[in-house]
């Protein structure tokens, strides 16, 4: 966190940062609060730093932090030897090592997450070499291993991170500060395993909102460090388990509506996370848009008291602010883009700090558990389907097999079936599909298990086994398709038609390939979802016969449309009551909650979706 053993952080103005100088702060200890009741499972989260140091706000053992936390991050670990070795060093303060690593595991034994968080005001980090980016893996994990933290918290200020003059997409960076910290995220990560190990991150908003209006790799005289945690966010989103932006010790911050949105208030905070659940284009420039993160990855970091940090934000304003993201109760002063009926699955709050919280009395953590508490969502469902029953073959070529099952029952509803044959599989909405791409005369066991909303799979059913027919003698492929046009587009789908190929025995299908993607239809035309906005992509179509000819191929490029308040319908995406989408050129509102699917279109499903 920014503030640090003597001194507040920095001051971000638009382009530029400053420091603020903090006053010395002492007072009595206060005694432990009253713990409110647990987070629910499922719950909204809080965060609370912890000092190793005493900057005046009174040192606290680990196990006397207010019970209404559920996340501790131990600040910080430093770099050892300089910022560029990448070696990171920790030890505990004014505690000896055994003390100190019970309380660890005192607090993990409560349900609470403990995490070693790196950086801070005074802990620059430049991971410019491969060697410092190696050296950082390996000191990292040591102090993970020897402590027993459950993750890492990457709290990089100063000059850590920047972009280098050229570096201008975040999609592809090539600073090496920014590529080897992503490698080395990556590689803890994976050492770990994402289901256990837990990755977050504190940036201040110079380096992540600031970004909607510089880009440190791409502009002028403005300072190389703007928006630069952009690419190390947008390259980790699929391990980042949540992002808690330093809303305090801020300039003023260009949000979506483009007006200027300044610190201490509930608008601050709500045009602050709109713009990470919204996405938004980099400096500006609709070609590099800067996709959501998921609701639950992004918490409000707070200053738990006047002392902690500029922008103290009282209770009432942080709850309006959580109102209007969670409640949909929206602000006059500014609209939430990305929904205007709020974010129910948002992550939380995050707070400088655990000491400060005491120092107040507790008022951050009692009163913020309160009101989340009393509006938690509902416990997740995990609750599995039953597993698919009288899985049949109904039809079968040299290259394909078709199946067919009874339908699961799941006590909120299924939502689909995924079939599984070797190591491969495929995904369907309905209780059949088709298995193409085999190899003739060859015996595969195919297993089906349904899905719920939930992401919960059922049991497997029973195995079967079918063997592919033997291979035809047909050597003679497809004509091209001919005619292949964009028959519409939105910022996140292009929809294709072209006029059917002729085969000398008959035509099966096409193959849509487009980057590594590939999918096959019997139709002349296909939706392509869930792509970016503002992006071109190259769009190849092949006919294919019986025996697996394929023909030449016909090629066509699209650029997606720019992205729009509502945003465009895509599979796998998490969708509540009165979410807008726009599909085929027309907009839709979701009538109830669901997970999208292949196949659930707005249009092929009214059920689920009404046509505005």
């Amino acid at each position: 966190m920014t503030p640090t053993r003597f001194k507040l952080p920095r001051r971000l103005a638009a382009a530029c940062l400053s420091l603020a100088l903090a006053a010395g702060l002492s007072a009595a200890a206060l005694s432990a609060p009253k713990a409110a009741e647990a987070a629910p499972a499922g719950g909204y989260k809080i965060v609370g730093y912890w000092h190793n140091f005493d900057n005046g706000s009174g040192f606290i053992r680990l196990r006397d932090v207010s019970p209404d936390f559920d996340v501790v991050n131990v600040s910080f670990a430093e770099p050892v030897g300089g910022s560029s070795t990448g070696n990171i060093g920790f030890a505990p303060y004014n505690y000896t090592e055994a003390d100190f690593k019970a309380d660890v595991a005192y607090l993990k034994s409560q349900g609470k997450k403990v995490l070693i968080s790196i950086g801070g005001a005074n802990g620059q980090v430049q991971l410019a070499s491969t060697a410092a980016r190696d050296a950082f893996v390996s000191s990292v994990s040591g102090i993970i291993d020897k402590y027993g933290f459950d993750g890492l918290d990457v709290d990089f200020e100063g000059h850590s991170l920047y972009l280098n003059a050229g570096d201008s997409d975040f999609k592809n960076p090539t600073t090496p500060v920014i590529v080897n910290l992503i490698s080395a995220l990556k590689t803890i990560d994976a050492r770990y395993g994402s289901d256990k190990f837990v990755l977050t991150m504190a940036p201040e908003t110079f380096f992540v909102q600031l970004g909607y209006s510089f880009y440190g790799g791409s502009c002028i005289s403005c300072d190389s460090r703007a928006g630069a945690y952009l690419p190390v966010i947008h390259a980790t989103r699929d391990i980042l388990d949540w992002l808690q932006v330093q809303n305090y010790n801020s300039g003023p911050i260009t949000g979506l509506d483009d007006q200027y949105h300044t610190m201490g208030n509930a608008d601050f905070h709500v045009a602050m996370a709109d713009m990470l659940l919204t996405g938004f284009p980099v400096a500006k420039n609709a070609a590099s848009f800067f996709p959501p993160l998921r609701q639950e990855q992004v918490l409000l970091g707070l200053p738990a008291n006047g002392n902690a940090g500029g922008g103290f934000t009282s209770v009432a304003e942080v709850q309006k602010a959580l109102d209007a993201l969670i409640k949909g109760q929206q602000l006059s002063t500014y609209k939430t883009r990305g929904s205007s009926t709020g974010y129910p699955s948002f992550g939380g709050l995050m707070t400088w700090s655990v000491n400060w919280d005491k120092f107040n009395g507790f008022e951050f953590s009692r009163q913020h558990r309160a009101y989340l508490n009393a509006i938690a969502p509902s416990a997740p469902d995990t609750q599995p389907p039953t597993a698919p029953a009288n899985v049949v073959s109904t039809a079968k070529t040299a290259s394909s097999v078709s199946l067919s099952w009874g339908a699961s029952t799941d006590n909120r509803g299924v939502t689909g079936y995924v079939v599984y044959y070797g190591g491969s599989s495929l995904q369907t909405s309905g209780t059949s599909a088709t298995v193409a791409g085999l190899t003739a005369n060859t015996a595969y066991t195919f297993t089906v298990k349904a899905k719920d909303a939930a992401g919960n799979l059922s049991a497997a059913s029973v195995p079967l086994s079918v063997t592919t027919s033997a291979p035809s003698a047909d050597t003679t492929p497809p004509t091209a398709p001919g005619s292949l046009a964009a028959t519409a587009k939105t910022a996140s789908s292009v929809t294709l038609g072209w006029s059917a190929s002729t085969d000398n025995v008959g035509v099966t299908g096409y193959v849509v390939t487009y980057g590594s993607t590939s999918v096959e239809t019997a139709a002349t035309r296909l939706a392509v979802t869930g792509l970016s906005p503002s992006t071109a992509y190259t769009f190849a179509v092949k006919a294919k016969d019986a025996a697996g000819n394929l023909s030449a191929a016909a090629s066509l490029t699209v650029t997606t449309d720019a992205a729009s308040g509502a945003q465009a319908w895509a599979a796998g995406v998490s969708y509540k009551t009165g979410d807008l989408v726009t599909y085929g050129g027309k907009t839709y509102s979701c009538r109830q909650p669901h997970t999208s699917l292949q196949g659930w279109e707005p249009p092929n499903v009214p059920a689920l979706w009404l046509l505005k």
